[in-house]
Protein backbone atom coordinates (compact mmCIF):
# COMPACT_ATOMS: atom_id res chain seq x y z
CA UNK A 1 0.00 0.00 0.00
CA UNK A 2 1.06 3.73 -1.19
CA UNK A 3 1.77 6.05 1.45
CA UNK A 4 1.47 9.70 0.74
CA UNK A 5 3.83 12.12 1.56
CA UNK A 6 3.07 14.90 3.23
CA UNK A 7 5.12 18.24 2.29
CA UNK A 8 5.78 20.90 5.20
CA UNK A 9 6.76 24.26 4.26
CA UNK A 10 10.15 25.42 5.76
CA UNK A 11 9.72 27.98 8.49
CA UNK A 12 11.82 31.00 5.63
CA UNK A 13 8.80 29.65 2.87
CA UNK A 14 6.27 30.34 5.24
CA UNK A 15 7.71 33.86 6.30
CA UNK A 16 7.71 34.82 2.82
CA UNK A 17 4.53 33.31 2.32
CA UNK A 18 2.68 35.33 5.19
CA UNK A 19 4.92 38.22 4.26
CA UNK A 20 3.29 38.15 0.12
CA UNK A 21 -0.15 37.90 2.19
CA UNK A 22 0.53 41.24 4.42
CA UNK A 23 1.57 42.83 1.29
CA UNK A 24 -1.19 42.03 -0.80
CA UNK A 25 -3.55 43.13 2.46
CA UNK A 26 -1.86 46.25 2.70
CA UNK A 27 -2.20 47.24 -0.56
CA UNK A 28 -6.11 46.66 -0.82
CA UNK A 29 -6.02 48.85 2.83
CA UNK A 30 -4.65 51.65 0.22
CA UNK A 31 -7.12 51.46 -2.21
CA UNK A 32 -9.68 50.80 0.12
CA UNK A 33 -8.83 54.08 1.66
CA UNK A 34 -8.98 56.15 -1.71
CA UNK A 35 -12.65 55.33 -2.36
CA UNK A 36 -14.42 57.36 -0.23
CA UNK A 37 -12.70 60.92 -2.71
CA UNK A 38 -12.37 59.35 -5.64
CA UNK A 39 -16.06 60.61 -6.76
CA UNK A 40 -14.91 64.11 -5.21
CA UNK A 41 -11.71 63.60 -6.76
CA UNK A 42 -12.68 62.96 -10.29
CA UNK A 43 -15.56 66.09 -10.07
CA UNK A 44 -12.26 68.18 -8.80
CA UNK A 45 -10.41 67.12 -11.53
CA UNK A 46 -12.30 67.78 -14.28
CA UNK A 47 -12.89 70.92 -13.40
CA UNK A 48 -9.62 71.74 -13.19
CA UNK A 49 -8.11 69.65 -16.63
CA UNK A 50 -8.52 72.94 -18.97
CA UNK A 51 -6.66 74.98 -16.77
CA UNK A 52 -3.86 72.91 -14.97
CA UNK A 53 -0.71 72.54 -17.34
CA UNK A 54 1.28 69.26 -15.99
CA UNK A 55 3.41 71.53 -14.59
CA UNK A 56 0.95 73.16 -12.24
CA UNK A 57 -0.39 69.91 -11.32
CA UNK A 58 3.14 68.81 -10.25
CA UNK A 59 3.30 71.93 -8.15
CA UNK A 60 0.23 71.32 -6.39
CA UNK A 61 1.13 67.79 -5.59
CA UNK A 62 4.91 68.83 -4.32
CA UNK A 63 2.52 70.59 -1.66
CA UNK A 64 2.18 67.87 1.61
CA UNK A 65 -1.17 69.17 2.36
CA UNK A 66 -2.30 70.33 -1.04
CA UNK A 67 -6.23 69.26 -2.23
CA UNK A 68 -5.17 66.31 -4.21
CA UNK A 69 -5.91 62.42 -4.03
CA UNK A 70 -2.99 60.49 -4.34
CA UNK A 71 -1.01 57.09 -3.78
CA UNK A 72 2.58 57.75 -3.48
CA UNK A 73 4.96 54.47 -3.57
CA UNK A 74 8.21 55.55 -1.98
CA UNK A 75 10.60 53.44 -2.46
CA UNK A 76 14.14 54.21 -0.81
CA UNK A 77 17.43 51.76 -1.05
CA UNK A 78 19.40 52.24 1.09
CA UNK A 79 23.13 51.27 0.97
CA UNK A 80 25.66 50.32 3.45
CA UNK A 81 23.18 48.83 6.29
CA UNK A 82 23.56 47.06 9.23
CA UNK A 83 26.86 45.71 10.31
CA UNK A 84 27.40 43.89 7.03
CA UNK A 85 27.06 46.92 5.27
CA UNK A 86 23.89 45.07 3.19
CA UNK A 87 21.25 46.69 0.87
CA UNK A 88 17.66 47.71 2.50
CA UNK A 89 14.96 48.16 0.61
CA UNK A 90 11.79 50.25 2.10
CA UNK A 91 8.49 50.12 0.08
CA UNK A 92 6.20 53.46 1.91
CA UNK A 93 2.50 53.14 0.85
CA UNK A 94 1.36 56.79 1.10
CA UNK A 95 -2.34 57.32 0.73
CA UNK A 96 -3.20 61.30 0.92
CA UNK A 97 -7.20 61.65 1.68
CA UNK A 98 -7.83 65.32 1.78
CA UNK A 99 -11.51 65.76 3.85
CA UNK A 100 -13.44 69.52 2.86
CA UNK A 101 -14.40 70.69 6.02
CA UNK A 102 -16.16 73.99 4.86
CA UNK A 103 -14.93 76.81 2.50
CA UNK A 104 -12.75 77.95 4.45
CA UNK A 105 -10.75 74.90 5.91
CA UNK A 106 -9.13 71.46 4.92
CA UNK A 107 -8.52 67.95 6.89
CA UNK A 108 -5.46 66.48 5.19
CA UNK A 109 -4.84 62.79 6.35
CA UNK A 110 -1.56 61.17 5.34
CA UNK A 111 -1.04 57.22 5.97
CA UNK A 112 2.30 56.02 5.75
CA UNK A 113 2.63 51.91 5.83
CA UNK A 114 5.69 50.80 5.07
CA UNK A 115 7.50 47.36 3.42
CA UNK A 116 10.70 46.17 4.46
CA UNK A 117 12.94 43.80 2.78
CA UNK A 118 15.95 43.64 5.29
CA UNK A 119 19.84 42.75 4.56
CA UNK A 120 21.26 40.05 7.10
CA UNK A 121 22.26 41.12 10.72
CA UNK A 122 24.17 38.89 11.88
CA UNK A 123 24.76 37.74 14.25
CA UNK A 124 21.61 39.37 15.49
CA UNK A 125 18.42 37.63 14.03
CA UNK A 126 17.10 38.93 10.73
CA UNK A 127 13.61 38.78 9.38
CA UNK A 128 14.31 39.39 5.62
CA UNK A 129 10.89 40.75 5.32
CA UNK A 130 7.83 42.37 6.98
CA UNK A 131 5.96 45.42 7.80
CA UNK A 132 7.22 48.14 10.08
CA UNK A 133 5.20 50.97 12.48
CA UNK A 134 2.44 52.94 10.36
CA UNK A 135 2.23 56.26 11.07
CA UNK A 136 -1.03 58.64 10.33
CA UNK A 137 -0.84 62.54 10.32
CA UNK A 138 -3.92 64.76 10.32
CA UNK A 139 -3.11 68.29 8.97
CA UNK A 140 -5.93 71.33 9.53
CA UNK A 141 -5.18 73.75 6.58
CA UNK A 142 -6.95 76.87 5.07
CA UNK A 143 -8.49 76.35 2.18
CA UNK A 144 -6.37 78.88 0.42
CA UNK A 145 -2.96 80.37 0.68
CA UNK A 146 -2.37 83.52 1.51
CA UNK A 147 0.51 85.34 0.40
CA UNK A 148 1.59 81.91 -1.13
CA UNK A 149 1.78 80.82 2.09
CA UNK A 150 -0.36 77.79 3.74
CA UNK A 151 0.19 75.82 6.92
CA UNK A 152 -0.97 72.61 8.40
CA UNK A 153 -0.83 71.52 11.99
CA UNK A 154 -2.54 68.62 13.60
CA UNK A 155 -1.30 64.70 15.63
CA UNK A 156 1.05 61.95 14.20
CA UNK A 157 0.33 58.71 15.64
CA UNK A 158 2.21 55.60 15.37
CA UNK A 159 0.80 52.20 15.21
CA UNK A 160 2.24 49.06 16.06
CA UNK A 161 1.94 46.95 13.16
CA UNK A 162 4.89 45.75 12.87
CA UNK A 163 5.46 41.65 12.09
CA UNK A 164 8.69 41.81 13.66
CA UNK A 165 10.29 43.02 16.58
CA UNK A 166 13.65 43.79 15.06
CA UNK A 167 11.55 45.74 12.84
CA UNK A 168 10.29 48.42 15.16
CA UNK A 169 8.37 49.00 18.12
CA UNK A 170 5.78 47.42 19.35
CA UNK A 171 4.36 50.37 21.66
CA UNK A 172 2.10 53.18 20.60
CA UNK A 173 3.09 56.66 19.72
CA UNK A 174 1.75 60.36 18.73
CA UNK A 175 3.14 63.61 18.90
CA UNK A 176 2.92 67.02 16.96
CA UNK A 177 2.93 67.54 13.46
CA UNK A 178 3.49 71.31 11.76
CA UNK A 179 4.45 71.78 8.13
CA UNK A 180 4.37 75.40 6.16
CA UNK A 181 4.45 75.80 2.47
CA UNK A 182 5.30 78.67 0.30
CA UNK A 183 4.36 78.46 -3.47
CA UNK A 184 5.33 81.00 -5.63
CA UNK A 185 6.02 81.24 -9.47
CA UNK A 186 7.71 78.13 -10.16
CA UNK A 187 9.13 77.55 -7.03
CA UNK A 188 7.53 75.15 -3.79
CA UNK A 189 9.48 75.18 -1.13
CA UNK A 190 8.81 74.87 2.87
CA UNK A 191 9.47 72.07 5.36
CA UNK A 192 7.53 69.50 7.85
CA UNK A 193 8.66 68.82 11.57
CA UNK A 194 7.32 66.36 13.90
CA UNK A 195 8.32 64.58 16.74
CA UNK A 196 6.69 60.79 17.93
CA UNK A 197 6.92 59.74 21.63
CA UNK A 198 5.85 55.81 22.98
CA UNK A 199 3.59 55.64 25.01
CA UNK A 200 5.58 53.55 27.99
CA UNK A 201 7.93 50.78 26.58
CA UNK A 202 10.86 49.43 27.98
CA UNK A 203 14.57 50.93 27.95
CA UNK A 204 17.69 50.13 26.73
CA UNK A 205 19.12 49.52 23.22
CA UNK A 206 16.67 46.27 22.57
CA UNK A 207 13.77 48.37 24.40
CA UNK A 208 10.54 49.62 22.46
CA UNK A 209 9.99 52.91 23.90
CA UNK A 210 11.13 55.42 21.52
CA UNK A 211 11.46 59.55 20.81
CA UNK A 212 12.03 60.50 17.23
CA UNK A 213 12.22 64.19 15.75
CA UNK A 214 11.71 64.55 11.99
CA UNK A 215 12.72 67.51 10.06
CA UNK A 216 12.46 67.82 6.30
CA UNK A 217 12.47 70.33 4.54
CA UNK A 218 12.17 70.76 1.01
CA UNK A 219 12.88 72.71 -2.55
CA UNK A 220 11.13 72.33 -6.00
CA UNK A 221 11.94 74.46 -9.08
CA UNK A 222 9.59 73.94 -11.96
CA UNK A 223 9.99 73.84 -15.65
CA UNK A 224 7.98 73.48 -18.13
CA UNK A 225 5.92 70.56 -19.49
CA UNK A 226 5.66 69.08 -15.93
CA UNK A 227 9.57 68.56 -14.95
CA UNK A 228 11.28 69.66 -12.01
CA UNK A 229 14.30 69.26 -9.92
CA UNK A 230 14.80 70.05 -6.11
CA UNK A 231 15.85 68.19 -2.78
CA UNK A 232 13.94 66.80 0.11
CA UNK A 233 16.10 65.47 2.96
CA UNK A 234 14.68 63.24 6.01
CA UNK A 235 16.74 65.04 8.97
CA UNK A 236 15.99 62.34 11.76
CA UNK A 237 17.07 61.99 15.24
CA UNK A 238 16.64 59.64 18.40
CA UNK A 239 16.87 61.24 21.07
CA UNK A 240 17.43 57.77 23.08
CA UNK A 241 20.79 57.63 21.08
CA UNK A 242 23.83 59.05 22.94
CA UNK A 243 25.96 62.06 21.39
CA UNK A 244 26.46 61.68 16.99
CA UNK A 245 24.91 58.70 17.43
CA UNK A 246 21.59 60.05 17.49
CA UNK A 247 21.60 62.07 13.95
CA UNK A 248 21.20 60.98 10.38
CA UNK A 249 21.93 64.20 7.96
CA UNK A 250 21.49 63.34 4.42
CA UNK A 251 22.54 65.68 1.43
CA UNK A 252 21.12 65.14 -2.02
CA UNK A 253 18.26 65.81 -4.66
CA UNK A 254 16.09 64.85 -7.00
CA UNK A 255 14.08 65.37 -10.14
CA UNK A 256 11.12 64.01 -11.77
CA UNK A 257 8.58 64.61 -14.38
CA UNK A 258 4.23 64.53 -14.26
CA UNK A 259 2.91 62.96 -17.12
CA UNK A 260 -0.54 62.01 -18.12
CA UNK A 261 -1.03 58.54 -19.22
CA UNK A 262 -3.54 58.32 -22.40
CA UNK A 263 -3.41 62.21 -22.19
CA UNK A 264 -5.70 61.92 -19.25
CA UNK A 265 -4.70 59.99 -15.85
CA UNK A 266 -1.97 61.84 -13.87
CA UNK A 267 1.05 59.92 -13.06
CA UNK A 268 4.23 61.54 -10.86
CA UNK A 269 7.68 60.35 -11.41
CA UNK A 270 10.62 60.68 -9.52
CA UNK A 271 14.28 59.68 -8.72
CA UNK A 272 16.57 60.89 -6.33
CA UNK A 273 19.95 59.95 -4.34
CA UNK A 274 21.59 61.33 -1.44
CA UNK A 275 24.49 60.57 1.07
CA UNK A 276 24.01 60.45 4.28
CA UNK A 277 26.69 62.94 5.74
CA UNK A 278 26.02 62.34 9.38
CA UNK A 279 24.87 58.58 11.08
CA UNK A 280 24.51 56.12 13.51
CA UNK A 281 27.17 53.59 13.87
CA UNK A 282 24.93 50.67 11.59
CA UNK A 283 23.14 53.46 9.47
CA UNK A 284 22.73 53.45 6.08
CA UNK A 285 25.86 55.15 3.91
CA UNK A 286 23.51 56.17 0.93
CA UNK A 287 20.00 56.00 -0.63
CA UNK A 288 18.60 56.17 -4.05
CA UNK A 289 14.53 56.86 -3.31
CA UNK A 290 12.45 56.52 -6.56
CA UNK A 291 8.76 57.30 -6.41
CA UNK A 292 5.60 56.99 -8.18
CA UNK A 293 2.45 59.34 -7.52
CA UNK A 294 -0.99 57.96 -8.72
CA UNK A 295 -3.45 60.87 -9.16
CA UNK A 296 -7.39 60.28 -8.28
Amino acid sequence: MTQTKTKHLRPKQTVRLISILQMLVLSLFCAILALPGIAYAQSLADDNTADDSATALAKRLQNPIGNLYSIPFQLNTNFGYGPNKGTQELLNIQPVIPLHINDEWNLITRTILPLVWQPSLAPAHTVPFGTGPTSFSMFLSPSQPKNGIVWGVGPIIQLPTISSKTLGSNVWGAGPNVVVVLMKGTIVTGALLNNVWSFGGTQGASGTRYNNFLFQPFFNYNFDRGWFMGTSPSITANWLAAGDQAWTLPLGGQFGRLIKLGGKIPLNLSLGAYSNVLRPKFGPVWQIRAQATVIF
